[in-house]
């Protein structure tokens, strides 16, 4: 992410008092890897299970991380989004499922995705 639009989701998020959770995708290789990174820079609960109902029931609840709403940004996605694209596509769904049930709720969930221009186009085709 440039440092200046950096800055200023910082600030959006802190204005807002919502956390702003960073998930590194760089060294993601692989769906496990994916599902790890997640676990972890979510604080995800000893119970998390490391599948994809496992991420969407950890998502939907978030109880370990109350606030009244959330930013998560997916960080450097190139390598995984390009090796992986069914299971980041799968990935992209369960965090736009997680939106949808918060949104229920009244809670804003927002997933911001970090990637070059090359990957950009396959991220509208998701649109």
């Amino acid at each position: 992410m440039p440092f200046a639009a950096d800055l200023a989701l910082e600030e959006a998020s802190e204005s807002l008092d919502y956390p702003l959770l960073r998930i590194d995708l760089s060294r993601v290789s692989d769906r496990a890897g994916f599902l790890d990174a997640v676990g972890k820079a979510l604080s995800f609960p000893d119970w998390y299970g490391h599948n994809w109902d496992a991420l969407a029931d950890c998502l939907t609840d978030m109880s370990w991380l109350a606030a009244d709403g959330y930013v998560i940004a997916l960080e450097n996605a190139d390598s995984f989004a390009n090796a992986h694209p069914a299971d980041f596509a799968m990935a992209l769904s369960v965090f736009q499922d997680a939106a949808d049930t918060w949104r229920e709720d009244g809670v804003p969930f927002w997933t911001l995705v970090g990637a070059t221009d090359e990957t950009a186009p396959w991220l509208r085709d998701l649109a």
